[in-house]
């Protein structure tokens, strides 16, 4: 299969972010390819997309998993021979768990699976899709990370101290800056962005905005002109009304 549109894949896109994310750049043009590692939550949200009119296609992806990473890329690269845009937006969050409240308390493990799917995973699908982008000297990718992973506003944020996802978000900004700068000099921007306490799974009922709102600065840096923003950290755009460059 070929097209002229960009494809878009966004990880962990079958519900919250993800969804939003898929449903607005598939609104703007883009073939978006949505993933999940449940077949069947996958299924059910690429028909309901599809049923709106957008243009959706969908493959099972787990993003902690080689072999499915593989399996994605093969797959990729035999159905469309590129991509354009990814999205890393598949993570966890243990911040509910009791031992999460403390350093002294956080459970090796947990700290140990939260880095796996937040930062490994993000290189592990970010190595596998990045030769796709170079072929055509066009790329953009964008990482969730967290305003509670800003070093410089740690000491007098009033976030829970949450060490397992702080740590693996300050991971995801590393790896940000770092890919940015091993991919200076070609046409693949990589940046990465809070998208702010959401109405999803993940945020709970009480979060101010919905992952629509959310999903808007995705858009924005996935959607970036050539010599746009490189190895940057955003705020949400509904904050301040436009793109806004966050401390590391």
């Amino acid at each position: 299969m070929t097209t002229q549109k960009r494809i878009a894949v966004v990880t962990g896109s079958n519900r919250g972010l993800g969804y939003a994310i898929s449903r607005q750049l598939s609104q703007i043009g883009n073939r978006v390819i949505l993933t999940s590692r449940n077949e069947t939550d996958g299924i059910a949200a690429k028909q309901q997309l599809s049923s709106e009119g957008l243009d959706i296609d969908y493959h099972t992806l787990d993003v902690t998993n080689d072999g499915s990473v593989q399996q994605f890329t093969k797959w990729l690269h035999e159905t469309y021979g590129k991509v354009d845009i990814l999205v890393n937006n598949a993570g966890v969050n243990p911040t509910t768990k009791p031992e999460e409240s403390s350093l002294l308390t956080v459970q090796l493990e947990t700290m140990r699976s939260t880095f796996e799917t937040n930062v490994l995973a993000v290189l592990r699908i970010s190595q596998a899709l990045i030769p796709l982008m170079k072929v055509q000297n066009y790329g953009r990718i964008v990482n969730i990370s967290t305003e509670m992973a800003s070093l410089v506003s740690v000491p007098t944020d009033y976030y829970p101290l949450a060490p397992s996802y702080r740590l693996s978000k300050v991971g995801v900004n590393g790896l940000t800056v770092l890919l940015a700068k091993e991919l200076q000099g070609t046409n693949i921007l990589v940046n990465a962005y809070s998208p702010g306490w959401m109405k999803t799974d993940m945020g709970g009922d009480n979060a101010p905005f919905t992952a629509e709102e959310g999903a808007e600065t995705a858009v924005y840096l996935a959607t970036l002109p050539d010599g746009g923003a490189q190895g940057m950290f955003f705020a949400e755009m509904r904050k301040f009304g436009g793109p806004i460059q966050l401390q590391w």
